[in-house]
């Protein structure tokens, strides 16, 4: 079977699955922005393409997010051309469509069926929109048509989509009912074989100091810092949980940009905008107990994840984050919000604790609670791994399942495009 695999930051979610494909005798090509000449990698052919064409000045705020969708989508369409004017016709096409690439590749390949990584449908209603009310929406009135356009991408995509994937419950969810039908859900997997407890773990933070378990090591980690992911709820919490735990470290793990939501304001980042609000209120003695690591390598987050004594992790309902599945594994003692997805991994008292959202001073409560009970962190991490051991396992459970859906996709009768 020939297999064309498309995402702006190849591998992305395909990291496991490609190579799983290439393995198994299929013809694998990815094409990505992200490599600028062709290359091998796992036994996957790695194609490059340019984005041609940039954003027109003083479009209407509502269309820049398409017309970069739409930019991206045509420059991949190029790509195709070339492609199939090589001899290259794949039978199937699978493609994290978040960022438009994907939109007329049943123009070049009508006969090709298309997956797709069904990420998220945005969602004008709560608790997509107006859940955390710090942050609230600039023109209510107008949100559900913003939210329309900026569901084209999705829409577009629904109509040539043969089937779709999902990782939770939650995200597949936000689909339209006419999509549910079509997706499967089945989560990206963890290497529960690479992440593991290790009882001699050791994590370098700053000036030279290291780490270990023997330590009350507290962690918090988001890809970039940022309200979405609860960086601000953790950082009002700071001062209180650093003057209850006068032996703690706080190690937070995550860029400065943003992943999600809204920008900081102009010329700032969320991460310094909480600091400042902040450490008035923290000691000098104190904050040297904090420690930002900002992006790390692999080994060094699993490290961080290794030593951790409690582990928080906040979030808006919103798309699961690994490190989440990744900490459980790692046998941490969690703390996390009371909102989907999180409630589909975690059991309250069974494989982690929960808090809500807003709640700081509970917060603050439940984690000095849990940092006081060593037998109920070993329980509830013990549990946690067992609990992803069994269902969210990359090798012996999930990695299958994405193979066998992809066997279903490519026995599918594929949907033309339409005018």
């Amino acid at each position: 079977m020939k297999l064309l695999l498309i995402h702006q930051n190849f591998p992305g979610q395909y990291k496991h699955l490609a190579p799983a494909l290439a393995q198994n005798g299929h013809q694998v090509v990815a094409l990505t922005p992200k490599v600028e000449k062709p290359t091998r990698w796992n036994g996957v052919q790695v194609l490059p393409y340019k984005i041609s064409g940039r954003s027109t000045p003083g479009i209407h705020p509502w269309l820049g997010d398409f017309e970069t969708k739409l930019l991206r989508a045509s420059s991949c369409y190029a790509a195709a051309i070339g492609l199939r004017d090589r001899g290259f016709q794949p039978d199937v096409i699978l493609a994290h469509h978040g960022w438009g690439e994907s939109l007329f590749l049943k123009d070049v390949w009508p006969t090709a069926r298309m997956g797709l990584y069904c990420e998220l449908y945005h969602l004008s209603a709560y608790p997509l929109a107006d859940f955390d009310p710090e942050f609230p929406s600039k023109s209510p009135a107008q949100d559900a048509l913003r939210i329309r356009l900026k569901n084209l991408n999705n829409r577009l995509h629904e109509e040539v989509m043969d089937a779709g994937i999902s990782p939770t419950h939650f995200q597949a969810d936000t689909f339209p009912e006419k999509y549910r039908d079509r997706i499967t859900v089945a989560h990206d997997g963890v290497d529960t074989d690479l992440v593991v407890p290790n009882p001699d773990a050791r994590l370098e933070v700053s000036d030279g100091k290291v780490l270990t378990r023997e330590d009350e090591v507290i962690t918090f980690i988001n890809r970039n810092l940022e309200p979405y992911r609860g960086y601000h709820i953790f950082m009002r919490a700071l001062p209180e949980i650093l003057r209850r735990r006068p032996g703690a470290q706080v190690v937070l793990l995550g860029g400065d940009e943003v992943s999600y939501g809204a920008r900081a304001p102009q010329g700032q980042t969320w991460k310094q905008i909480y600091i400042d609000e902040v450490r008035g209120q923290i000691s000098d003695a104190d904050w040297a107990r904090v420690h930002f690591l900002g992006r790390v390598p692999y080994d060094r987050f699993l490290a961080m994840m290794q030593v951790s004594r409690a582990h928080v992790y906040l979030t808006y309902p919103f798309v699961l984050s690994w490190s989440l599945l990744e900490a459980m594994s790692a046998e941490c003692a969690i703390l996390a919000s009371d909102t989907a997805p999180v409630k589909e991994v975690l059991r309250e008292d069974e494989t982690g604790r929960m808090v809500d959202f807003f709640d700081r001073a509970g917060l603050v409560e439940r984690l000095c609670a849990l940092l006081d009970d060593a037998p109920a962190r070993r329980r509830l991490g013990a549990a946690a791994r067992a609990f992803v051991r069994e269902n969210y396992d990359l090798r012996r459970v999930c990695l299958p399942q994405h193979l066998a859906w992809v066997d279903t996709v490519a026995a599918l009768n594929p949907r033309a495009p339409q005018d």
